[in-house]
């Protein structure tokens, strides 16, 4: 469990300055709590002397103010410097998290769930917080007021010290047997916040499918199983934590029972001073929190390391997609070369991809026609290093595209998926996603490339309408414009259109086409699409059937033969016909 603690370690010793501060004034906290109960005494003892000056008192009301003073400020001093140094390792863990995850690829997310992820994220790390501040302030108080109660007491009466403190040996076996159960049951828990993190995060993106199918109450359903496995789990977690402070007190009554009985004979026995007796029960009652602190740290601890492995599981996940030692950083030319392609997923053992060749100059229209799962949209992952390619299968200028830095490949190319996908911002917002510091009369040029400035005037804030969570507000077809705006303004070297068309008419679909031949004139495209329509501009077009080019030529070409393409020409066209 400890061993998980090394991710923080270089945190640590970042704002040492900070703890080193804090420790400092929670000691001088700790100090003035152990003074309070010696002038108690004293003053117990004055007044049972029967022969006092009233300004003796005053004078030590007094100084119990003075020192009520400095332990608030101290108590205020500890926790800005180590709260506040335990708040700044989680923001950078919490920046280091996201950033790691950027790095990532399919591979890691096709396994770990969103919800998921944003619990580690969130309710994870806020338990490494608590284990990196409240924790450190459990241990010393614990450490410091416990060894200080013990020499001071021992000091005043050793028989009467031995005594009272039998019970305490049990606390610290009882601290240690709890720690144990702990551990795997805060794991758990945080394991089941995760599973049911992730259904209600599912279920939000889909609620428009739930209510589509009237599968409302299996979500409901699925979601109560999943809060009472967590509850379940939370209260395992609390039955044994529940257990932890009962005992604790109880074994601290006992103590001051001890005292009560044997103190009390000194006392009446004139053996010792009513004042030592008060300032012996005072110490009892201060020592009862370094007791539940050492039970607090024990928890925090186990906690905080059960929240880490579940951190350091994404931390230690490796992107497989890196950059070469030595990259290129720059390229020249766009002209495109693939050769003998062939990939397999991880997970299959079938290829998705076989032997595929095929060349794209700079400047020319490639097309790609091919029936679902024959491997067009693994194809153009392949070229932005989304998967990584076999080397030398994909030339870029005459280079293996893997020795290009990856951010230079990847500015190199601009993508409208297949998937669009528009964040919770503005329309405006959208479009300049790619280049937040355009200029409004590129963002307008873009929009009429992709006819979508024809729908601004029917929304209720124009450019400034918020799209909802991935675009709710919008139909199908607009949001597919949007995003070609979205690609558009970055103006690629190389644009692909991963069938990004397909919800959109074809008399829309015959605009935005010839505005983009007119506009990259010169430039590069590939688009890919089931639509023949679409295809018809390409200076060269591949169709591809099981992962394999099955048919390579220009559109006129292609119609004229009895292929792939032949066939879903004279489909569409017999469906047009049937429409009219």
């Amino acid at each position: 469990m400890l061993n998980e603690y090394k991710t923080i370690l270089p945190y640590m010793k970042k704002y040492w300055y900070r703890y080193l501060l804090g420790l400092f004034f929670l000691i001088l906290t700790n100090a003035g709590q152990l003074l309070i109960p010696q002038i108690l005494g004293k003053s117990v003892d004055l007044i049972y002397s029967g022969d006092f000056p009233m300004s003796s008192i005053l004078r030590n009301t007094m100084y119990i103010v003075i020192i009520a003073v400095v332990i608030a400020g101290g108590r205020f001093l500890w926790r800005f410097f180590i709260h506040g140094a335990s708040r700044r390792i989680e923001a950078s863990l919490r920046e280091r998290l996201f950033d790691h995850l950027l790095l990532l690829g399919h591979d890691f997310f096709n396994k770990h769930k969103t919800g998921d992820l944003m619990a580690r994220a969130t309710n994870d790390l806020n338990a490494v917080r608590m284990a990196t501040g409240m924790a450190l302030v459990a241990f010393t108080d614990g450490l410091f007021m416990t060894l200080a109660i013990l020499i001071i007491i021992f000091t005043r009466n050793s028989e009467l010290a031995a005594l009272t403190i039998i019970p305490l040996p049990i606390i610290t076996i009882i601290i240690l047997f709890f720690g144990r159960l702990l551990g795997s049951r805060f794991q758990k828990v945080q394991e089941n916040f995760s599973n049911l993190s992730g259904h209600v995060q599912e279920a939000l993106s889909g609620i428009r499918v739930l209510k589509a199918f009237n599968r409302e109450n299996y979500s409901a359903e699925e979601f109560e199983d999943k809060n009472d496995d967590y509850k379940q789990a939370n209260l395992s977690l609390i039955k044994i934590w529940g257990l932890f402070f009962p005992i604790i007190a109880f074994l601290s009554g006992i103590s001051s029972l001890l005292l009560l009985l044997f103190g009390g004979r000194a006392v009446i026995g004139g053996s010792f001073s009513p004042g030592d007796f008060t300032a012996f029960l005072s110490y009892l009652g201060i020592l009862v929190w370094p007791l539940l602190g050492a039970g607090f740290t024990v928890n925090l601890i186990q906690r905080g390391g059960a929240s880490l492995r579940r951190i350091n599981e994404i931390y230690e996940s490796e992107p497989l997609i890196k950059n070469d030692p030595d990259p290129i950083a720059s390229i020249r030319s766009s002209d495109l070369s693939v050769s003998g392609l062939t990939y397999t997923y991880p997970d299959s053992g079938k290829p998705v991809l076989e032997d595929l060749s095929f060349d794209l100059k700079e400047g020319r229209i490639l097309g790609i026609l091919g029936r679902t799962g024959s491997g067009k949209t693994t194809l153009l992952n392949m070229l932005t290093r989304q998967y990584d390619p076999p080397e030398w299968s994909i030339l870029l200028d005459g280079v293996d595209i893997k020795k290009y830095e990856l951010n230079t490949l990847r500015k190199h190319f601009a993508i409208v998926p297949q998937e669009t996908f528009l964040f919770s911002s503005s329309i405006e917002e959208n479009i300049a996603f790619g280049n937040p510091h355009v200029n409004e009369e590129k963002i307008r040029t873009a929009a009429a490339l992709s006819t979508i400035d024809r729908d601004i005037d029917s929304f209720p804030d124009k450019w400034k309408t918020e799209v909802g969570e991935r675009g709710l507000i919008l139909s199908g077809g607009q949001k597919q414009r949007v995003a070609i705006s979205r690609a558009l303004i970055l103006d690629p070297p190389i644009l692909i259109f991963d069938d990004a068309l397909s919800a959109v008419d074809t008399e829309t679909e015959s605009k935005i086409l010839k505005h983009l031949l007119q506009e990259r004139k010169g430039k590069t495209s590939i688009v890919v699409s089931h639509r023949i329509s679409t295809l018809q501009y390409a200076d060269k077009v591949i169709v591809l059937d099981k992962g394999r080019i099955v048919e390579v030529g220009t559109p006129s070409e292609l119609l004229k033969g009895d292929g792939i393409y032949g066939d879903i020409a004279a489909l569409q066209s017999f469906k047009e016909e049937g429409a009219e």
